[in-house]
């Protein structure tokens, strides 16, 4: 792939712009030369070139706070990368989460995050994986699980157990979004009935 980026615009380096893999939080931007794109492959630790101090240096190398690599995309035009990471602290040097002053929260993202696990367990079928009994024992005992995680909810709903209450509607998320996947659909799609819903 390197040979097919373009840094003859920036003599030699490319922007690398930093998203955290889990929020899609926008956490930094930097740049790479071919050595320190070579290095972030090889060590899985995201690693920069300095163009004020004019030398390579990895992110947390004294900070503690690694990013470490998840995925690299590439833009259309070859010379803009989309590092994928995810980091071990604060990103930005002066303490904020990220060099854009945002905090990087997990909050809704995670279940984009569990949806890619579960296609992922569709495709793959690991052994030894929850999620794959599930896809084995097929759509009627899923819908089944289903079905009993709702009423779970329901039951601890009756309740002042808060805890529990949460615990079983995050059985019930899970469980649905297998179903989801089994039937060949995804959140999204639900998203976007509520959306035409709304305009309505």
């Amino acid at each position: 792939m390197d040979e097919k980026l373009d840094f003859s615009k920036g003599n030699g380096l490319i922007p690398a712009i930093v998203q955290d893999d889990l929020t899609r939080k926008v956490l930094m931007m930097g740049y790479m030369n071919e050595e320190s794109l070579r290095i972030t492959r090889e060590t899985g630790l995201v690693t920069f070139y300095s163009r004020s101090r004019n030398s390579l240096w990895t992110k947390g190398e004294t900070s503690g706070n690694s990013l470490h690599l998840k995925k690299i995309l590439v833009d259309c035009d070859r010379d803009t990368l989309l590092i994928m990471a995810s980091p071990d602290g604060p990103v930005c040097h002066d303490g904020p989460d990220t060099c854009f002053n945002e905090i990087n929260k997990t909050d809704l993202m995670f279940l984009d995050s569990l949806q890619e696990l579960i296609q992922e367990r569709k495709r793959t079928m690991p052994e030894g994986s929850y999620t794959t009994k599930l896809f084995k024992k097929g759509t009627a005992k899923i819908a089944q699980k289903v079905g009993e995680e709702a009423v779970e909810v329901v039951i601890e709903a009756m309740k002042s157990d808060d805890e529990a209450f949460l615990n079983e509607g995050a059985d019930l998320m899970y469980h649905f979004m297998v179903l989801l996947v089994d039937r060949g659909w995804t959140l999204e799609d639900v998203a976007k009935v509520l959306a035409l819903r709304h305009k309505k």
